[in-house]
């Protein structure tokens, strides 16, 4: 794959199977990027893999954070070993480093979408979420996370870690929810934050506002959002200027 010298805006159209054939159909689904691209009249780039967006967080400099329970599940691409699984996400987005966490937390019916675990907040500072409570089903999975990032490197130098809380167990109809602060959106002035009408929220709030000083950081209540299994970063798409 070669890179334009001058960029232009592109699309890389990722294989999707709605998170490893849980909700067929979705063949109308799996063409959306290339018909945006038809309306943009932008280049198209096929990896053949699939990949979900909440799967892969990247600093922006090289380096992508994402987790084994996802990307290496085997309802997603059963025939790609990974260091095959490495070699499109460098050759197709631009990442030199690729930094494994281990699982995601209970309810979250993508498999452990690294945008409910941990996010970037700069070229060397995660974001992780830590149950501290020993009897809920995230504890340990969580606190194997962090072990890991402690023990990670991008270049030379250590991840700067920022604990944030979870929120207090959510279940609705007999069904735990995927509740997590990590699942902000970004955009240009704010962030937005999903609350929970929990003690923790002002916490993880002002954990956030100490991160991103240069934006307003704003809590939303999203107890009803988490019903359909994600929040604000699972419904949103960022599309980059040029």
């Amino acid at each position: 794959m070669t890179r334009d010298a001058n960029p232009k805006l592109a699309i890389v159209d990722w294989d999707y199977n709605a998170w490893g054939n849980k909700y067929p159909p979705f063949d109308l689904d799996e063409i959306v990027p290339t018909r945006i691209a038809e309306m943009l009249k932008a280049p198209v780039f096929y990896p053949r893999m699939i990949l979900e967006g909440g799967s892969i967080e990247a600093n922006g400099a090289g380096a992508l954070l994402t987790s084994e329970s996802c990307l290496l599940n085997r309802n997603r691409n059963p025939n790609l070993s990974r260091n095959e699984i490495e070699r499109r996400l460098r050759d197709y987005l631009g990442v030199r480093e690729i930094l494994w966490l281990g699982d995601g937390i209970e309810g979250d019916d993508t498999d452990g979408h690294i945008d409910d675990l941990a996010r970037f907040v700069s070229e060397t500072k995660v974001v992780t979420v830590v149950e501290e409570n020993s009897d809920d089903a995230n504890y340990k999975p969580l606190q194997e996370n962090l072990a890991r990032l402690r023990e990670m490197r991008i270049g030379n130098r250590k991840i700067d870690i920022v604990i944030l809380p979870m929120p207090k167990k959510l279940v609705r109809e007999g069904q735990r929810l995927p509740a997590s602060y990590a699942n902000f959106y970004i955009a240009n002035t704010c962030v937005l934050v999903p609350a929970f009408a929990d003690p923790a929220d002002q916490i993880a709030l002002s954990i956030l506002r100490d991160c991103f000083p240069n934006r307003r950081v704003i809590g939303i209540d999203c107890r009803e959002l988490i019903w359909g299994l994600g929040t604000f970063h699972c419904l949103t798409q960022q599309q980059p200027a040029v």
